[in-house]
């Protein structure tokens, strides 16, 4: 069979093509929501873990911390998302898309938290002070003088989260879900040719990942440019 004849036959006849599009539609939502539950609890996890290490405050919050960036990122994300639909949600009538996005959001929120507390603990503690010594409390000092030094730190590093959780949803056909891996997978169950439904989800994350790399590259040229002002 001719290369022109494999395309029609998987992408072209009955509109296969839109097992592909519809599944990057979802993969692209999945996606966006759960980086924005990943940065709420990343952030809420690495201001409490900051705290307690520089003020010895917030013990119990700070020990059930470690405890979520433990089990979550010492197991793998796809037992997560299985844990989370068959056993948490076991019962519950609830939507399969929404379910991975608490799954992939929780998962990344425990590597958001490791780079943003490394980002807060990166800035001089003479920053610190000297929000104190102008009549700052501590939560003014971490608002208005850490947190924007420390952001500013690991913008790329939570920019390249973003693409790598981008690729981790791949795991959502576990659970049924009809992302962009699965269109592919949908495709080759009806015309049982594997090579070209595998290449077009391969190339699709591949334009994907390369776009977005492009634009934490074009930002940290930026935060570069910044700096030498």
């Amino acid at each position: 069979m001719s290369l022109s004849e494999s395309i029609r036959q998987n992408f072209i006849e009955g509109d296969r093509w839109r097992y592909l599009a519809d599944g990057l539609k979802t993969t692209l939502f999945i996606t966006v929501f759960a980086v924005m539950l990943g940065m709420v609890l990343g952030f809420l996890v690495a201001i409490i873990r900051s705290t307690y290490l520089r003020t010895k405050k917030l013990l119990i919050p700070d020990l059930i911390c470690r405890l979520y960036l433990t089990v979550i990122r010492g197991t793998p994300v796809v037992v997560q998302l299985l844990i989370i639909y068959f056993v948490i949600f076991g019962s519950v009538q609830i939507s399969k898309t929404l379910v991975a996005v608490i799954a992939f959001g929780v998962n990344s929120g425990a590597y958001v938290a490791e780079i943003v507390r490394g980002g807060i603990m990166s800035v001089d503690i003479g920053q610190l002070e000297a929000g104190r010594s102008l009549g700052l409390n501590y939560r003014q000092t971490m608002i208005h003088i850490v947190m924007p030094q420390a952001v500013k730190n690991v913008l790329p590093a939570l920019c390249n989260e973003c693409i790598v959780l981008l690729k981790e949803t791949s795991v959502a056909g576990y659970i049924a879900i009809n992302d962009l891996t699965r269109g592919g997978d949908i495709i080759r169950s009806i015309t049982f040719a594997p090579f070209l439904p595998l290449l077009a989800v391969a190339l699709i994350y591949l334009i994907v990942v390369v776009v977005l790399t492009k634009l934490v590259g074009i930002l940290e040229r930026r935060l570069a440019a910044n700096d030498r002002r």
